[in-house]
């Protein structure tokens, strides 16, 4: 695991965001931004799952206008999605939003650009410059004929200059696709040459199963090499399973520690408990707590005592019956059929 990188220090509303920061956790709205009554719902049912900054798509002034009152009604920042018209950044700025995410050569005119970099300037708004493979520049692409991670660290220096001779420096950047090998190596390249922040994610990473597997294997080799200043899951799936993958690769990592850590043996035929299902009605039962704490599901007389004597709190089973572990001690020997009760009942005296 290598020493983080440090880069710029931005804010995204009240959230640092690099410089050392923890690395922050995003999602997006999946609701139709018009909606406002069903996004600020989803919004702050993420936010009490644990995300530190939403993004919203802005496909039209419709949804651009609707900004303002789903801000006003956020307990986390606010960043605003927008493609290719300019009209529809500025409105988002003036409802107040916290963070955009544009790309300044999709925008337009130079002047364009320089009008919505005022404004973003004058309301200490970050941007964040997101080169997607899917949808580089056609010279990028008869340049260097794919979507390399050459062409999406090319994409990226130029959306930079662009802001950066309008001396705008309150920038993060994302490079990504759904090619785990192509974001993995575009990160480190960009990382050789810039100091931005980074906002890392496996863009259109697929259904919960495929994505998760894809995301935990391209954000932890990310992590791991010290870049990464925020990310997003994006999965085919409901966002509040993104927040809680993007958790448990932090957690992982030593990165972050919010939530449990469930330490259960696969089974194998020393086994003569039903482990599967009490780890699973255990990882269910404390899906929304908070606080960090390490549980142990055993029932393997090999690994099981020890691995929950080293829990904060556990249980090891034997044949029809266990062991309830708290902080190293054993407490008592009960049932099996007593053992999630009790278990779960310990918990909440931790």
């Amino acid at each position: 695991m290598k020493k983080r990188r440090k880069t710029r220090l931005i804010h995204v509303g009240h959230v640092p965001v690099g410089g050392g920061s923890p690395v922050t956790v995003q999602s997006m709205t999946k609701t139709d931004t018009r909606n406002t009554a069903a996004t600020v719902s989803q919004v702050r049912s993420l936010a009490e799952a644990g995300c530190e900054i939403i993004r919203i798509a802005v496909p039209d002034m419709e949804a651009a206008l609707a900004l303002g009152p789903i801000r006003k009604a956020s307990p986390i920042p606010v960043i605003a999605d927008i493609h290719f018209d300019w009209r529809l950044a500025l409105e988002a700025v003036r409802q107040g939003i916290d963070g955009l995410r544009i790309n300044p050569g999709n925008i337009g005119a130079r002047w364009k650009v320089a009008e919505l970099v005022e404004a973003c300037r004058e309301r200490k708004i970050p941007v964040r410059i997101g080169v997607n493979a899917g949808s580089l520049s056609k010279k990028l692409l008869q340049k260097h004929k794919h979507p390399t991670p050459e062409a999406l660290v090319e994409s990226a220096s130029e959306h930079i200059e662009i802001l950066e001779k309008l001396n705008f420096r309150d920038i993060k950047v994302s490079l990504k696709a759904s090619n785990v090998l192509t974001t993995v190596e575009a990160y480190r390249l960009f990382a050789k040459s810039f100091r931005y922040p980074l906002h890392i994610g496996i863009s259109e990473a697929g259904p919960s199963f495929s994505g998760i597997i894809k995301s935990s294997v391209g954000l932890g080799i990310i992590l791991a090499e010290g870049l990464g200043d925020t990310m997003r899951v994006s999965l085919s799936a409901d966002p509040h399973e993104e927040v809680r993958v993007a958790y448990e690769i932090l957690k992982s990592l030593g990165l972050r520690t919010r939530g449990p850590n469930i330490i259960s043996c696969p089974t194998c035929g020393r086994c003569q408990i039903d482990i599967r299902g009490l780890a699973a009605e255990v990882e269910d039962r404390l899906k929304n707590l908070k606080k960090p704490i390490t549980v142990a599901v055993m029932g393997c007389v090999v690994n099981g005592p020890g691995e929950a004597r080293e829990a904060d709190i556990g249980i090891a089973g034997g044949a029809g019956t266990g062991l309830l572990f708290r902080k190293g001690k054993i407490i008592k020997k009960l049932d099996e059929k007593d053992l999630l009760d009790e278990l779960m009942q310990e918990i909440g005296k931790l």
